[in-house]
C-alpha cells in the first residue's frame, strides 16, 4: 500500500515510539511569538533545562504589538512587559528574534513562509493554532500548547499522538470572484467545525493545484476551524517558484537538490485516507458567514438557513440576525482586511484592483494591517498605498491587529465587521463585536458600498508594478 504526502512526512520525523501510544516526533523548525513562550521559557529556568536547538527557533513580536506609531514605547502595560519578556528571553538564550521595528517582524505566519523558513518536507510547530497555515508548502505544521512549547524548547521533540487522515478534493471550475478563502468558507460550511477532529486533512485536485501559494496558505491557515489538526498540500512548481531566491531558502546547487527530493512529496496512487470528501467548485460563491464559528457561513446571495437549535438561536442573538434574513444590503461600520489568514500581498493586490478609482462610504472605518514589514514595503512600491489612502482607507503597521482583541485595535460593541480573519467567535474582535468571515475582496467592496453586496463586475488577475 502507498503513502500519503502526510505519511512520508510525518514517518520521516519519527524518533521513537510507543507501543500502541505516541510517538517521539522531531521538530524542524520551532516558531515563537510573544504571547505563548513566557510561561515555557520558564518552566525550563525553573527546572534548570536548557534549549536544545535555538538554532531551529524563530522568534517575533505580533499579537499584543500597536499597528500605529510603533516606534513610540508600547502604552499597554500587559502588551510592554509581553514584548520585553520575548526579548530577554531570546537574547538570553541566543535566538533569532525579529522584533518590534525590525525588518523582518510581522506575524509569524506570513513571514516564515516570505522569509523561506517555511519549506516542504518540514515539521513545524508554534503556540499558535493558525501554525497549519505552513502545510501549504507540504510541511506538517501544527500549532501546539504552552507546555508542549517547552517540551519542544528543551528537547526539538514532542511527544505525540499521530493523527488519522483526510483528503479534501476540489476540482473544476471556480466561479468569478470566487477566491481561496471562498473556497475554505465553503468547506468548513459543508463539512462542520468538528469534521476534521483528529486527523491531518490533504488538500486536492485542481483547484489547490491552481491556487497561487499565498491562496493555499489562506485555505491551509483555516483548516484548524473544521477541527483539523493542520491542512497540507502537495508542493510543486508553484512552491517551488514561490521558494526560489528566498532569503532562506537553499541557494544555487542546494536548491535543485531540494527541489529534487521535494517532488517525492506527493501522495501515491494506491495510498488510502481514513475518510475522505469530494466537491464541485462550481457550486462555490462568495461566502460570508453569519453566525459565531466559521462553518456557519452561506453564499453571500443566501438566506441564512432555518434551523431549529438551542445553540443555533443563541448565535443569532448575538449576531443580532433572524433565520431566513438576507445579508445582502446590511449596513456594516467596520472593516478590517488583515490577519495570518488574508494580510498578503495577493490579498491587498486583488482589494486594491476593485478599490481603484473608487471612494470608500462614509459610515466605513476601514483598517488595512500587512502581515509583515516586507509586505507593507510592496504595498508602498506597487502603489497600493496610493489607492487605498485616496480611497480614505486606513494603512496601518504589521500586526495580528484586529483579528483578535489582544491590542488596541478592536470592534466596538455592537458592531458589525466584515472581516478577512479566521474566526468570528464571540468577542473575538472586541467585547460585544459582530464579526462577519469574508475575503479580502468582498471585505472591499463592503468598505466602498457601506454594507454587504454582490460584486458585479469580474475583478481581472492584479496587475501591478
Amino acid at each position: 500500500m502507498g503513502k500519503t504526502l502526510f505519511d512520508k512526512v510525518w514517518d520521516a520525523h519519527v524518533v521513537d515510539s510507543v507501543k500502541n501510544g505516541p510517538q517521539v516526533l522531531y521538530i524542524d523548525k520551532h516558531l515563537i511569538h510573544e504571547v505563548t513562550s513566557p510561561q515555557a521559557f520558564q518552566e525550563l529556568e525553573e527546572r534548570n533545562i536548557p534549549v536544545a536547538r535555538p538554532d531551529q527557533i524563530i522568534a517575533t513580536a505580533d499579537h499584543n504589538t500597536p499597528t500605529i506609531n510603533q516606534h513610540l514605547p508600547i502604552q499597554d502595560t500587559l502588551s510592554r512587559k509581553q514584548l520585553q519578556q520575548l526579548t530577554q528571553n531570546c537574547q538570553k538564550n541566543k535566538i533569532t528574534l525579529y522584533g518590534l521595528g525590525h525588518k523582518y517582524n510581522g506575524i509569524v505566519h506570513v513571514i516564515a513562509p516570505e522569509l523561506g523558513i517555511t519549506q516542504p518536507g518540514m515539521t513545524m510547530v508554534c503556540g499558535d493554532s493558525h501554525t497549519s497555515t505552513h502545510g501549504a508548502f507540504g510541511t506538517i505544521a501544527f500549532g501546539i500548547g504552552t507546555s508542549q512549547v517547552a517540551q519542544v524548547f528543551a528537547s526539538q521533540c514532542l511527544l505525540i499522538q499521530k493523527p488519522k487522515k483526510m483528503r479534501v478534493t476540489v476540482n473544476g471550475k471556480l466561479r468569478k470572484n470566487v477566491l481561496p478563502k471562498d473556497v475554505i468558507l465553503y468547506i468548513i460550511s459543508k463539512l462542520g467545525t468538528n469534521a476534521g477532529t483528529g486527523y491531518f486533512c490533504e488538500y486536492a485536485g485542481n483547484v489547490f493545484e491552481e491556487m497561487s501559494m499565498e491562496g493555499r496558505m489562506t485555505v491551509c491557515n483555516m483548516s484548524i476551524e473544521m477541527g483539523a489538526r493542520g491542512g497540507i498540500i502537495a508542493p510543486d512548481k508553484t512552491t517551488f517558484n514561490y521558494l526560489r531566491g528566498r532569503k532562506f531558502a537553499p541557494k544555487g546547487d542546494d536548491f535543485d537538490k531540494k527541489v529534487t527530493y521535494w517532488k517525492t512529496l506527493r501522495t501515491d496512487a494506491d495510498a488510502v485516507f481514513d475518510i475522505e470528501y469530494t466537491f464541485d467548485a462550481s457550486d462555490i460563491e462568495p461566502m460570508i458567514t453569519y453566525g459565531t464559528n466559521p462553518g456557519m457561513g452561506i453564499k453571500i446571495s443566501e438566506s441564512i438557513p432555518e434551523i431549529n437549535d438551542a445553540t443555533f438561536e443563541k448565535s443569532l442573538a448575538y449576531m443580532g440576525f433572524h433565520k431566513g434574513e438576507l445579508l445582502l444590503e446590511k449596513e456594516i461600520n467596520y472593516v478590517f482586511i488583515g490577519s495570518c489568514t488574508n494580510a498578503r500581498i495577493e490579498d491587498f493586490r486583488v482589494a486594491a484592483t476593485y478599490v481603484r478609482g473608487k471612494q470608500k462610504a462614509a459610515n466605513v472605518t476601514a483598517w488595512l494591517v500587512p502581515g509583515s514589514q516586507q509586505v507593507a514595503q510592496q504595498i508602498a512600491k506597487e502603489g497600493l498605498q496610493e489607492i487605498f489612502e485616496t480611497a480614505g482607507f486606513q494603512l496601518r503597521q504589521p500586526g495580528c491587529s484586529a483579528c483578535l482583541a489582544m491590542n488596541d485595535d478592536k470592534i466596538p460593541q455592537g458592531e458589525y465587521c466584515v472581516s478577512t480573519s479566521n474566526r468570528n467567535f464571540e468577542g473575538r474582535q472586541g467585547q460585544g463585536a459582530k464579526t462577519i468571515l469574508a475575503s479580502p475582496l468582498v471585505a472591499a467592496a463592503t468598505a466602498i458600498a457601506g454594507k454587504i453586496v454582490t460584486i458585479s463586475e469580474e475583478i481581472e488577475e492584479p496587475q501591478f508594478a
